[in-house]
């Protein structure tokens, strides 16, 4: 999953003088990077939307239940949110819903090429504290998934704390190859944290996707929230955009030809309309009516 205009770099350049087989064989290519990009743009314009929805309605819901003083007030959409006497507890998860709205704020102003380009200090800056807030919503997501207690089985919080280590090795990978000036590498290793960290906005999306594909639930029992749709998505949720990521990568960075370009840029499309569906469910019928509720 590409920034907003990443993929528009990938366009090749242009034989200043070449011959007319060879012009009629590069003419698709610049089409299909343009498509790449425009793909590219798609997706971030869909996630970016999304992700601040998703920390409007964190702020709103738990922040406000913080702001009048209800604490118990998390219980209602978290399992063991606040736990009575569990001060330490509380604390951690206070952090981790406080980091999880930065950092899909944070993220999204990362991803921006314009702030980059314009506001290197910004960028730079933002970009330390969305690494530290990474890391700290990882450690803290795996205090709250294995002693607090949360829904699901035990095969859907593997996935959920494979999630974590990935974001702890991503961010490690990033912190490295910026202090070595491989700015290319570095820009990668990001982007594959960023999708780590949506993680748990991945799941929720996709199932708010299965929901209305389904007209309901189905491959799992919504009192106990297991079975195997439900692990399946634990794994999936950053699997399969970090699998789409590095295919996305290699046709924008590699020799791809205008085939392999074409076909990323329709899986790509066709992965935010699926996303899209989802994130228009969870606004219309759980962030929403929950933020005004």
């Amino acid at each position: 999953m590409p920034s907003a205009t990443s993929a528009t770099s990938a366009t090749p350049a242009t034989p200043a003088s070449p011959a007319p087989t060879a012009r009629r064989r590069a003419a698709p290519t610049p089409w299909a990077a343009t498509a790449l990009a425009a793909a590219a743009r798609f997706w971030f314009l869909a996630t970016v939307t999304g992700q601040l929805f998703f920390a409007a309605y964190i702020v709103a819901l738990y922040g406000g239940a913080a702001a009048r003083g209800d604490l118990p007030g998390w219980n209602a959409v978290m399992s063991h949110g606040h736990v009575a006497g569990d001060g330490a507890g509380n604390v951690a998860t206070g952090i981790h819903l406080l980091l999880a709205a930065s950092l899909m704020l944070g993220g999204a102003l990362q991803l921006l090429p314009q702030v980059r380009r314009h506001l290197p200090r910004l960028h730079r800056w933002n970009g330390r504290v969305y690494l530290a807030g990474a890391v700290l919503a990882a450690l803290s997501g795996l205090i709250m998934l294995w002693w607090r207690g949360a829904v699901g089985d035990v095969t859907q919080h593997v996935g959920t704390s494979l999630n974590a280590v990935l974001v702890l090795v991503f961010a490690g990978m990033a912190l490295r190859k910026v202090l070595q000036g491989d700015i290319a590498a570095h820009r990668r290793w990001a982007l594959r944290l960023f999708l780590a960290v949506s993680g748990v906005w991945f799941f929720r999306v996709g199932l708010m996707f299965w929901l209305a594909l389904n007209g309901g639930p189905a491959g799992f029992d919504p009192d106990t929230f297991t079975g195997p749709a439900l692990s399946l998505l634990a794994f999936a949720q950053y699997l399969l955009p970090l699998a789409v990521l590095e295919g996305y990568l290699r046709c924008r960075d590699g020799a791809a030809g205008a085939a392999a370009r074409w076909t990323m840029a329709a899986v790509l499309s066709l992965m935010t309309v699926a996303m899209s569906v989802g994130i228009a469910v969870a606004i219309v019928g759980m962030w929403l009516p929950r933020m005004h509720g």
